[in-house]
């Protein structure tokens, strides 16, 4: 037999490797890991000027570009800042909700992103209640695919516009990030965070600039093991001495529809860990204060510390705009990928 005839009819007959590992598309942001500091950087500067731009100009930058926003959760904030980030740059948008398509009738996450490609979608904005979904879909239609909130995991457009707040604050006109941009900061993180996609995506993109991160809770809402996600985060279990090393706190919601099964005494919570205004005047003065909402006023924080002058809450909801602007951009105009075909 010929040998060489046969090794090259093996190697024939094995299958190609995969075209590309993770995120398959260049433009797919799945989690804040995707990004490089130059990129996080590269994104804050085009969020700003995407901000200044006059509106006219920008309104053609993806003029008549199809973009799906997928939402299996529902939301307020993500959803339409989102759809607003699109529609500024001039693309054309369309809801899909659990509650008022094919899904309530059982149609799985591939078909449904499937069926919105045939349709002409370029572009999915994916909410979802299990972890990994954005990666699914992605594998499934070789879309962009741009995560809004997958389970307990991630929600990378988050922790972009929460550290443009937060750089706004410490670090007034600064966008190119680097490993030192945020040295000698302390980020309190406070609530649940064991259920937390926000907080989850906050600890890998802040330690990256430097920042130190604090994680403040009790141990049904905060494991030991949180630690483990990665360097420079530690636990701090009393609040108080959380406040007082603080230049940031960022408060969390208690998810209650997350709570199944946990003994958790709601009175004690708000004893230990509600972020009222005396505790905030005598402990961090100076410290901003962070939610990514929704909040529950009287539980997690006061209403006078939702409203009060270290607040930063609505500012967080502005620069949602710009950030997704900027990430609804960059999905629809970076290179195709090599064999994005099916």
């Amino acid at each position: 037999m010929n040998t060489t005839a046969t090794t090259v009819r093996r190697q024939l007959h094995t299958p190609p490797p995969p075209l590309s590992p993770f995120p398959y598309h260049p433009g797919s942001l799945l989690s804040v890991q995707d990004l490089s500091l130059e990129e996080v950087g590269g994104l804050l500067a085009r969020a700003t000027a995407l901000e200044c731009e006059d509106p006219l100009a920008r309104n053609c930058i993806l003029a008549k570009r199809r973009v799906a926003l997928l939402f299996y959760e529902s939301s307020t904030r993500t959803r339409t800042s989102f759809e607003l980030a699109a529609k500024a740059l001039g693309a054309d948008t369309t809801l899909v909700s659990s509650l008022s398509s094919s899904i309530e009738k059982g149609e799985s996450l591939k078909d449904t992103g499937l069926t919105l490609r045939a349709l002409g979608a370029e572009a999915i904005i994916l909410r979802h209640n299990s972890s990994g979904a954005p990666w699914l879909l992605e594998a499934a239609t070789h879309l962009p695919v741009l995560n809004a909130g997958d389970g307990m995991h991630e929600h990378p457009t988050q922790a972009l516009l929460d550290l443009r707040t937060i750089l706004a604050h410490l670090r007034p006109g600064v966008e190119a990030v680097t490993s030192e941009t945020l040295a000698g900061v302390t980020v309190s993180i406070v609530g649940d965070i064991l259920h937390s996609r926000v907080a989850r995506s906050n600890m890998l993109l802040l330690p990256r600039l430097g920042a130190r991160v604090l994680l403040c809770g009790p141990k049904e809402l905060l494991p030991d093991t949180a630690t483990r996600t990665g360097p420079g985060i530690e636990i701090e279990r009393d609040f108080e001495g959380a406040l007082r090393q603080s230049q940031i706190v960022m408060m969390l919601r208690i998810q209650a529809e997350r709570l199944a099964g946990l003994q958790l005494d709601l009175e004690d919570y708000q004893a230990s860990y509600q972020l009222t205004g005396q505790r905030l005047a005598a402990q961090a003065p100076s410290a901003v204060v962070l939610h990514p909402g929704p909040i529950i006023r009287g539980l997690e924080v006061t209403a006078g510390v939702a409203d009060g002058p270290q607040s930063a809450i609505l500012e967080q909801v502005r620069n949602g705009v710009a950030i997704r602007m900027a990430v609804v951009e960059r999905a629809l105009v970076a290179p195709q990928a090599n064999g994005d075909s099916l």
